[in-house]
């Protein structure tokens, strides 16, 4: 029996989009704390520098990389400088996204557009670079934030649901393709998490009401109800788990209450 750490990431290099705050800002910091190097990204140097220099005050392996993700040309560039710095990118955490709410009969075609383009097709197009490097180098870990929404319809997010669903498709497809390359394909599907993006929520009397009584566990996530599931799907442990979308919403896809 192997007497190794588990869930050691010690000289993996990992990218964590959207990790200024919420749950990049959460699973960067985890994924550190498990031996990895950590490029943290947003598009602000300025929220980075902030977030980093408590985390490097720990001693913890962080560095600001600040690239418009979805500016697919200027995230492969800098996926590129990263690989020819390092040597490798092991683990990619594809986070970013962004929200737009209207009804369905209101929402406007051009949000709908922008929600696709950014939530998908720009994840889509940074997710395939970087496969390419780990199918070089002969293995890696793709992770995407992934959605409830990708399973069950709510009203007012169509775009934002049509973008997430997907993402579950894509996990799935690729998870097909690059297996046999070494390269792992997952994601997490988190349930109503406390974060900016879902800040009209959370000042909702209403929605808090209905959210904690439909929930079995009685209360919003918080970033930090997510960050053990990035460390297992970066981590060697997973290494027989591909193609998979785990839920992490405090039951409250599986039950009528």
């Amino acid at each position: 029996m192997s007497t190794k750490k588990l869930f050691d990431l010690t000289g993996r290099v990992a990218l964590v989009t959207g990790a200024s705050r919420g749950i990049g800002l959460s699973s960067a910091a985890a994924l550190a704390a498990h031996g990895a190097k950590v490029l943290m990204n947003s598009r602000s140097a300025e929220d980075l520098a902030v977030c980093c220099q408590p985390l490097q005050a720990e001693g913890l392996a962080v560095e600001a990389c600040p690239f418009d993700a979805f500016d697919i040309e200027k995230a492969a560039a800098a996926v590129d400088a990263i690989v020819a710095k390092e040597g490798h990118l092991d683990v990619v955490f594809l986070n970013a996204a962004i929200q737009a709410r209207a009804p369905l009969m209101d929402f406007d075609s051009a949000d709908f557009s922008r929600l696709v383009q950014a939530n998908l097709v720009s994840q889509w197009e940074f997710g395939r670079h970087i496969a390419r490097h780990m199918v070089r180098q002969g293995g890696g870990r793709i992770i995407f934030t992934g959605s409830i929404l990708g399973f069950m319809g709510r009203e007012n997010v169509t775009g934002y649901t049509a973008s997430k669903t997907a993402i579950h498709g894509i996990v799935r497809q690729w998870s097909a393709e690059l297996a046999g390359k070494g390269v792992t394909v997952n994601a997490i599907a988190p349930g109503y998490v406390k974060t900016q993006l879902t800040a009209a929520l959370h000042n909702d009397e209403k929605f808090n009401t209905w959210l904690t009584t439909r929930t079995p566990l009685g209360r919003w996530a918080t970033p930090e109800d997510m960050r053990g599931a990035i460390v297992y799907l970066a981590s060697q442990e997973s290494g027989y788990m591909t193609g998979q979308i785990l839920t992490i919403d405090g039951g409250l896809t599986t039950t009528l209450l």
